[in-house]
C-alpha cells in the first residue's frame, strides 16, 4: 500500500476533469467531477495556508469554507434542479463569507497579504461557478 500525500497530484480516470490535487483515494465520487468543488477544496488550503492570526476571523474563514465544500457536495446529491440550485446558493454564501473573513484579515494585518490575494482570486471564480449552477 502506498501512502498518497494530500498535495500529491492524482490523475482522474476518464472522468473529464483536471487532476485532482487534495483527494485522498482513487475512487472518482459524483461531486469530484464538479470544478467548482475543486475549486472549493483550493480555497480552503489556501485560507489555511494565509495563516490568519486573528482567531475570530480564521475560524469564521475556515468555517465558511468547510460549508461550501460540504454544501457542493450535497447539492450535487439532490434530484431535483430548484433544491440543487438552492443549496448551491447556500455554498455561494459561504464562499463569499470566506472572502470577506480573509480580506479584512489581510486589511487589518492579521494575514499573510499574498496567500490572500489567492483565496480572493479563488473565492471569485468559485463565486462564479456556484453561481452559473444556480441557474
Amino acid at each position: 500500500m502506498t501512502d498518497r500525500s494530500s498535495t500529491v497530484p492524482v490523475s482522474v480516470p476518464d472522468t473529464g476533469c483536471r487532476p485532482q490535487r487534495y483527494r485522498i483515494s482513487d475512487v472518482v465520487l459524483p461531486h469530484h467531477r464538479y470544478v467548482a468543488y475543486q475549486v472549493a477544496v483550493e480555497l480552503v488550503v489556501a485560507v489555511k495556508e494565509a495563516r490568519i492570526s486573528d482567531a475570530k476571523l480564521r475560524d469564521e474563514a475556515l468555517r465558511a469554507g468547510k460549508g461550501a465544500v460540504l454544501n457542493i457536495v450535497e447539492a450535487v446529491g439532490r434530484v431535483s434542479r430548484a433544491d440543487k440550485a438552492r443549496v448551491f446558493g447556500i455554498a455561494r454564501g459561504e464562499a463569499t463569507e470566506v472572502v470577506a473573513a480573509v480580506e479584512l484579515a489581510a486589511l487589518l494585518g492579521d494575514a499573510d497579504r499574498v496567500a490572500s490575494v489567492r483565496c480572493v482570486e479563488l473565492g471569485g471564480r468559485l463565486i462564479a461557478l456556484l453561481t452559473g449552477l444556480m441557474r
